[in-house]
């Protein structure tokens, strides 16, 4: 994945987008573009820049923290991390068509690993930030309250046991990193009646001892798609983190327009997605009479009952639903309108790298079917790359104050 020099040396100058706007004469809109890979930054943000963080950066700069990717799927939250001066040194994904994207994208000297609840703490190398976008799963409580009736001490090891959350907590207990950040679905804090949140940031917490802040963001911030997700973030020390620090442009700011395919002869044709001299979206993605006619009668249906189900029509002016893992299905939740009269078509699978935030040069080794489930379960990368930004300082501090101890 290419290195963002415009994001680390920003994330390095500690300067906010509208500020930054203000001094070089671009709008916000457009620093936001060049921080999330879409275009080249112009010469006189990054000379500010440069100077503003004390130097120049080489194309591939010494990282000021490393971390560890669990959970990776194709390298979302990995991304983020590495725009703010970040080395990965571990990846675990258990999905191999996940793992043939990831490994295309990020050119690492290790591959990514399989089955983290199969790999030992001891195989995994230190690092300073773990990241990990973890599945969610109830908890039991059958073992804690046997063990309580027994008068046997329990905590993560015994509540968490089954579930892959154990496994982030279980490398947390043994590693011990300056901080971490997790990623999940909104309604991981409602999940089993909001039994599995309770347990997730007891454990965080009271067992595992770090300082803990949580929040859901809306993907909208950042790209033309309502997506929350809920991000919790921790560190070993006491630390000022704020969530007020996060710069989220205005929602609305991006529309499809930005990440659809102009099909105007201004960008190259990409095949198989799109095709000839103007970039003409190929005419695979666009529905059949039988598809597109199922799909109104079945809201139609719904409607008849007062329900909201069916598709999600849209053009260059709107934000679109939530992308799920399962739009190679019908792609129903996300059409693109091609005008009165004619079928809608699907989203290409470059367009859905774009609505979640990845740069055109993002490699998709897979077929259709295999990248619109990858995307649909990605995060949304521009999320991320300003929440890395936020949590930097507060990891710098925390391993500057671990080596003044050393030095001790």
């Amino acid at each position: 994945m290419p290195y963002n020099e415009f994001a680390a040396l920003r994330a390095r100058a500690g300067i906010t987008i509208e500020d930054l706007a203000e001094r070089v004469g671009y709008s916000a809109r457009q620093l936001y573009r060049w921080e999330n890979g879409q275009g080249v930054a112009r010469s006189a943000a990054i000379n500010l820049l440069r100077t503003m963080s004390g130097g120049d950066l080489e194309s591939e700069p010494v990282a000021s923290f490393n971390f560890i990717d669990l959970f990776a799927g194709i390298g979302g939250l990995r991304t983020g991390f590495d725009a703010a001066g970040g080395h990965c040194v571990f990846t675990s994904e258990w999905n191999k068509y996940a793992q043939q994207t990831y490994a295309a994208n990020f050119r690492d000297n290790h591959p990514p690993h399989g089955d983290i609840t199969q790999i030992a703490t001891d195989e995994i190398p230190d690092h300073d930030v773990l990241l990990a976008g973890f599945p969610c799963q109830p908890f039991s409580i059958a073992g804690v309250s046997k063990k309580n009736s027994l008068g046997r001490s329990h905590g993560f090891a015994c509540e968490a046991q089954g579930t892959l959350f154990f496994d982030v907590a279980r490398i947390l207990h043994d590693k011990r990193p300056a901080a971490f950040m997790l990623e999940n679905v909104k309604n991981l804090q409602s999940h089993d009646r909001g039994r599995t949140f309770e347990v997730i940031i007891d454990t965080l917490r009271n067992e595992l001892g770090y300082h803990v802040w949580y929040k859901v963001i809306d993907a909208q911030h950042f790209v033309p798609q309502h997506r929350e997700r809920i991000v919790i973030v921790g560190f070993r020390d006491p630390v000022p983190f704020s969530w007020d620090a996060l710069e989220l442009p205005e929602k609305g700011s991006f529309k499809m327009r930005d990440i659809l395919h102009p099909e105007d002869g201004s960008e190259a044709a990409e095949h198989p997605y799109t095709l000839g001299v103007d970039g003409k979206v190929n005419e695979k993605y666009i529905l059949t009479d039988k598809l597109w006619n199922y799909l109104q009668g079945y809201a139609e249906k719904h409607r008849a009952k007062g329900n909201g189900f069916g598709f999600g029509l849209v053009t260059g002016d709107d934000v679109a639903r939530t992308l799920s893992a399962r739009y190679y299905k019908d792609g129903s939740e996300i059409l693109v309108s091609r005008g009165k009269k004619k079928n809608p078509r699907r989203l290409t699978p470059r367009e859905c790298a774009r609505l979640m935030g990845y740069p055109d040069d993002f490699r998709i080794p897979v077929s259709d079917t295999q990248a619109y489930k990858q995307f649909g379960n990605s995060v949304a990368v521009p999320v991320f790359r300003e929440v890395a930004r936020i949590m930097v300082p507060h990891i710098q501090a925390i391993l500057k104050k671990s080596q003044r101890r050393k030095a001790a």
